[in-house]
């Protein structure tokens, strides 16, 4: 068993109790801590709050309950996302992670609201952890018009658009934006509030940009690689729907050899870190090469 695996088995099931027994302490209604806990509880890799809490622990920080809630209210921030981007406006999608979406469990209003105040409790909780002025703007930056949100407006914008399918900058913009943004933001988080040296911070970010870029295109090759029942969630969509993407693009094996360098990339910018767990992540993406 790898570090990775052993670390990611010790804090998956805190981060697991800790989001369960908070959104129904801290949500009044609970309607709204029902709507709001069905997809933050419905399983996922933890990955955004696992790599905070690893760069936390590359660094030699001590994780304690405000470094969770840190942790967890990124957590948040990443599944209000995806209620997002399921939505029939968005994606239109009917499952995510093994189970129906929000917006088909429980209606799209709902589901729109359950997103709606994910987002704001999750940087409430980020605030609170902190008490840091700088980590709040770093995550809402890597959320807003300038991040995510921005990637995935060129996302929609992009679909069936003939006049981008080509285009390899805007591709690696929009795919940068809307999935690289809020990984560097939680590596980048960690290395600020650890107060790391110009030189960790330099590596790490290097490190994140380059795992942030690769992530999305592992998700493009899953979309053709696996199952629905897999990947929890429709697969074999991409081009169907006219998506532009990395693999649209390249192709299936220029992609693989595209993430095969990215992988190179962040492993070399670890070097001289404690950098083994986070290395370990990228073990992820041996199911698509």
């Amino acid at each position: 068993m790898t570090a990775f695996t052993y670390f990611k088995d010790d804090w998956t099931p805190v981060i697991d109790d800790y989001l369960a027994r908070h959104l129904a302490d801290e949500v009044d209604s609970k309607k709204i801590s029902q709507t709001m806990s069905y997809s933050v509880m419905a399983g996922g890799k933890r990955l955004r709050p696992l790599l905070f809490l690893a760069t936390l622990n590359a660094l030699g920080k001590k994780i304690e309950e405000p470094e969770i809630r840190i942790a967890c209210g990124i957590e948040l921030i990443h599944t209000y996302s995806l209620i997002h981007d399921d939505l029939p406006a968005m994606d239109n999608d009917d499952y995510r992670r093994g189970k129906l979406t929000s917006h088909k469990k429980w209606g799209e209003a709902e589901a729109i609201l359950a997103g709606d105040a994910l987002l704001p409790l999750g940087i409430q909780w980020i605030a609170q952890g902190s008490n840091s002025a700088e980590l709040v703007k770093i995550i809402t930056q890597a959320v807003g018009p300038n991040g995510m949100v921005g990637g995935q407006y060129l996302d929609i914008d992009s679909t069936n658009n003939e006049s981008v399918a080509g285009d390899a900058d805007f591709i690696n913009k929009m795919e940068w934006l809307k999935t690289g943004c809020l990984i560097q933001a939680s590596v980048e988080m960690a290395a600020v509030y650890a107060k790391a040296t110009d030189i960790e911070q330099v590596k790490l970010i290097d490190y994140a940009k380059a795992f942030g870029r690769s992530y999305q295109i592992y998700d493009d090759l899953v979309d053709v690689v696996e199952t629905s029942e897999e990947a929890g969630k429709a697969t074999h969509k991409d081009q169907e729907e006219g998506k532009n993407n990395t693999l649209t693009l390249l192709g299936i094996d220029k992609s693989r050899k595209e993430l095969r360098d990215l992988i190179k990339q962040a492993k070399d910018d670890l070097h001289g870190l404690n950098g083994e767990i986070l290395a370990g992540f990228l073990d992820l993406y041996q199911k698509v090469l």
